[in-house]
């Protein structure tokens, strides 16, 4: 059962993203509400499959790569719909949301151990749960910040009143999920501190993933404060934007596999 919601999941982005890409070029409703639908399948199979594992294993599933991997491939296309859900129609956002996810699945599926294996003592608490999840959906978020960026990136180059009317969609697109990963990715790290001082006995102790967290944080905050204390604008914001993403991934994968420290187990 869980690796057939796990394929449903793949499946459902591989749809999703040729549908959506279809409609880049022949414009159709219908197409594009069946990218949706495809979208939506991905979320609920990942959702049921993590339900599922957390059943069987007895803890939560998000203790190792391949775990975290599931639980980012659900987040990117959870945020996607929820900015749909609130009218944004960034329909032009789909196709790469489909793309990055089942990425994340096919390189989880080929690469890595979906063996179920007992927690490490250091991951054996309650704030386990939070903290991975707090942290993924805010590096959801960020993933559809970065795709909003490429995307308003490209479409300066065109120009035209309908480009126009795109970078101002898609700037929005990335002031909203920045402000939302941002809010994740704060209190993500918060809860790891509250973790790390039951854990460790200190609530911070400079290890590389808190570090480039921190770095992470900033990156954001910068964002932040530029777009809404300082009114920037265009090109600048989507440039931080994809610099944060980039800080994002040395966080995510770079610190687990180049440093160590007492997050080395996550590889």
């Amino acid at each position: 059962m869980l690796t057939d919601l796990f394929d449903i999941a793949l499946v459902a982005n591989i749809l999703a993203l040729l549908l959506s890409a279809v409609n880049w070029f022949v414009p159709r409703r219908w197409l594009d509400v069946l990218a949706l639908v495809g979208l939506t399948c991905s979320v609920l199979a990942l959702t049921g499959y993590m339900g599922l594992r957390w059943v069987e294993a007895g803890r939560a599933p998000f203790s190792n790569m391949f775990e975290s991997l599931v639980l980012f491939a659900w987040t990117i296309p959870l945020v996607y719909l929820a900015l749909r859900m609130r009218g944004k129609t960034v329909a032009v956002l789909a196709p790469p949301t489909a793309l990055l996810a089942a990425l994340l699945l096919v390189y989880a599926s080929a690469f890595l151990s979906s063996e179920i294996k007992p927690l490490m003592p250091a991951l054996r608490s309650n704030w386990l749960a939070f903290h991975v999840m707090a942290c993924l959906i805010g590096y959801g978020s960020f993933a559809v910040t970065f795709i909003a960026a490429i995307g308003f990136l490209v479409a300066s180059r065109a120009g035209s009143k309908i480009s126009r009317e795109t970078q101002d969609l898609l700037e929005a697109v990335m002031s909203r999920t920045a402000s939302f990963g941002f809010l994740f990715l704060v209190v993500g790290i918060a809860m790891g501190a509250v973790w790390a001082n039951v854990a460790w006995g200190t609530y911070w102790s400079w290890d590389p993933k808190e570090t480039w967290s921190l770095i992470t944080a900033l990156i954001y905050a910068v964002f932040l404060h530029g777009r809404y204390m300082r009114g920037w604008q265009g090109r600048r914001m989507a440039w931080i934007a994809i610099i944060g993403f980039i800080s994002v991934l040395i966080t995510y994968v770079g610190v687990n596999y180049l440093m160590k420290g007492l997050h080395s187990y996550a590889s």
